[in-house]
C-alpha cells in the first residue's frame, strides 16, 4: 500500500508540529497521499485527521 505497508487499525507515530505535539493515530483508511483516522492521545485525542505520510514518524503496533 505505502513504503510503511499500512492497513486499518494500525497505530502511527505522528510527529511534532509546532501546532502539535507528538502523539498517536489510528489508521482507519489508507490513501494515495495520506491516512485517514483518529488521534489517540493528546490534545487532539478523538479527532479526526489525513496526516501525510510525511508526518508519520514510525508505525507504534500493527492491527494483527
Amino acid at each position: 500500500m505505502t513504503e510503511l505497508d499500512l492497513h486499518p487499525d494500525d497505530v502511527v507515530v505522528i510527529r511534532a508540529s509546532e501546532d502539535w505535539p507528538e502523539h498517536l493515530f489510528r489508521v482507519s483508511e489508507v490513501f494515495d497521499d495520506c491516512v485517514g483516522g483518529y488521534s489517540v492521545t493528546g490534545p487532539l485525542a478523538g479527532e479526526y485527521g489525513e496526516p501525510d505520510f510525511d508526518l508519520i514518524v514510525r508505525v507504534h503496533s500493527r492491527a494483527h
